[in-house]
């Protein structure tokens, strides 16, 4: 439990003892973020995006506005952590542990509830994804990142790290080196999605 007061009572501050099937440990390196390529079997395009994204990190200064971050060790935190083999489509298939966490938050009620798609991450993966028939017909993508990159390249590598590029500053170039997870989402012109999709980002380690 968290020691800051005005989390200590925080409903969703729990930790799951969740053992990961692969991390790369601490620290940061040009080889940490060429396994994080090689782990999800990257093209090329991406690990050299990773490289230069890391290059524009080391290189340029903690940005000054927002809050003082110049005591963050770079060096003590773990950058990747799968926590299952692959993404279920059935909740059924989820891990477990994993499972309990996010039944504690309530996906799998409001996924019957009202969401036309449902996608949930623990940790550095998304281990949960699932889109109603109805909407995947209409041509709306909403997948992971890392299938959408395999199965959608063009199109993933058209609109990825536009909105924030690596170049904005130095924790948008970290990110870009060692990103994982998340959700892409996709509606063509025309089209009208008139129901939510969701995602759930979970980070079960204080690391």
């Amino acid at each position: 439990m968290s020691g800051v007061p005005e989390l200590a009572d925080y409903k969703y501050g729990f930790h799951e003892d969740v053992t990961p099937v692969y991390e790369t440990g601490m620290g940061l390196s040009e080889e940490v973020v060429r396994t994080i390529s090689q782990v999800k079997n990257e093209p090329q395009w991406m690990l050299d995006f990773r490289l230069k994204s890391l290059k524009a990190f080391e290189n340029m200064p903690m940005q000054t506005w927002g809050a003082d971050l110049s005591d963050i060790d770079f060096d003590a935190i773990t950058y990747f952590k799968r926590a299952s083999d692959k993404p279920a489509r059935s909740w059924d298939d989820v891990p477990e542990k994993i499972k309990d966490t996010f039944e504690k938050i309530g996906i799998p009620e409001a996924e019957r509830a009202y969401l036309a798609g449902a996608s949930a991450q623990f940790e550095s993966e998304v281990v949960y994804h699932n889109m109603k028939e109805e909407f995947d017909k209409l041509g709306i993508i909403f997948t992971d990142t890392d299938s959408a990159l395999k199965e959608y390249p063009e199109l993933f590598k058209k609109y990825f790290a536009k909105l924030v590029p690596p170049t904005d500053n130095k924790l948008a170039a970290l990110n870009s080196a060692v990103w994982s997870g998340g959700t892409f989402i996709y509606v063509p012109k025309g089209v009208k999605c008139d129901v939510p999709l969701q995602t759930y980002f979970r980070i079960n380690d204080q690391n």
